[in-house]
C-alpha cells in the first residue's frame, strides 16, 4: 500500500522560503509520478508541480514558475518542494500525491498547511 507522508509546512512572511518534504513508501515508484497539489477552502484542489520518478521531468503550474522548485532523493525515496517567494496566495494545505503514468492521482497524503503573511 502506498503511503505519503508530507512535512515542512508552516506560517512564513511573503517573500520567505519554506521546503515541503514527502516520504514515500510501500511501493516502488520508478513508474509513478509524485506531485505537490494544494486546495484553499472552498476551491476545488489544484496542481502545483510534478516529477517523474524514472527520469526526473518536471512540470509547474504557471503560477508557481520561476519559484518552486520539486525534486527527488532516491536513496530516501522523498520528494521536495522547495518553495521561494512566497506570497500570500499561495497560502493552502499542500498535499503530496502519487499515480502512475497516463493514470489519475491515485494516493495522497494527510496534507501540510502553508500561511504566507502580507
Amino acid at each position: 500500500q502506498v503511503q505519503l507522508v508530507e512535512s515542512g509546512g508552516g506560517l512564513v512572511q511573503a517573500g520567505d522560503s519554506l521546503r515541503l518534504s514527502c516520504a514515500a513508501s510501500g511501493h516502488t515508484f520508478s513508474s509513478y509520478n509524485i506531485g505537490w497539489l494544494r486546495q484553499v477552502p472552498g476551491k476545488e484542489r489544484e496542481f502545483v508541480a510534478r516529477i517523474r520518478w524514472s527520469d526526473g521531468s518536471t512540470n509547474y503550474a504557471d503560477s508557481v514558475k520561476g519559484r518552486f522548485t520539486i525534486s527527488r532523493d532516491n536513496a530516501k525515496n522523498t520528494v521536495y518542494l522547495q518553495m521561494n517567494s512566497l506570497k500570500p496566495e499561495d497560502t493552502a494545505v499542500y498535499y503530496c500525491a502519487a499515480r502512475r503514468e497516463y493514470f489519475q492521482w491515485a494516493y495522497w497524503g494527510q496534507g501540510t498547511q502553508v500561511t504566507v503573511s502580507s
